[in-house]
């Protein structure tokens, strides 16, 4: 277990998803296992690991001067040009090209994104899609993220697949 999955399992706790009632520390497993199926380098995989920590601004305040002590700090820049690209477009924003969206010049980052999306789609999908009120928006967001970082969607649904009938450690 790395330094940076205690850090985001300390910052989670016990907290739980308000829709799947699922521990929020299954989204980073999930999107790790993606990680791994992609080949991902370890920096990217202790980044993602991190990326909630600086996700949301009131995070990224509070939590932007602590000392990560043994942590690389190009873990830490990832994790930041995450939060920097993914937070570029958000659901609620409208679009009229997939250009539109910026993806990092940083391959892991854009790695990053994708494990990020697939496993979000997956849990959209069997939590959310038809009861969530912005359903039809959530659903096009998630197809406009994955088209932009070119997963098709055989690869998605293979990568669902994998997830669905994983056993995870």
């Amino acid at each position: 277990m790395t330094l940076e999955y205690q850090t985001i399992q300390n910052f989670y706790r016990n907290k739980k998803a308000q829709r799947s009632n699922l521990p929020l520390i299954n989204h980073i497993d999930e999107a790790l296992q993606i990680l791994d199926w992609m080949s991902a380098s370890d920096i990217a995989k202790r980044a993602f690991c991190l990326h909630p920590i600086f996700q949301a601004d009131s995070d990224f305040l509070e939590n932007w001067d602590k000392d990560f002590v043994g942590i690389n700090p190009k873990v830490i820049l990832l994790a930041v040009e995450y939060r920097s690209v993914a937070n570029e477009y958000l659901s609620l924003r409208k679009i009229s090209s997939l250009d539109e969206i910026r993806l990092s010049p940083i391959e892991e980052v854009n790695m990053m994104l994708v494990a990020d999306k697939i496993q979000n789609r997956k849990d959209f999908e069997i939590y959310h899609e038809g009861t969530h009120e912005r359903s039809k928006e959530l659903k096009e967001y998630f197809l406009n993220w994955l088209q932009r970082l070119e997963v098709t969607e055989k690869v998605y649904q293979q990568f669902k697949d994998r997830l669905v009938n994983a056993k995870l450690v």
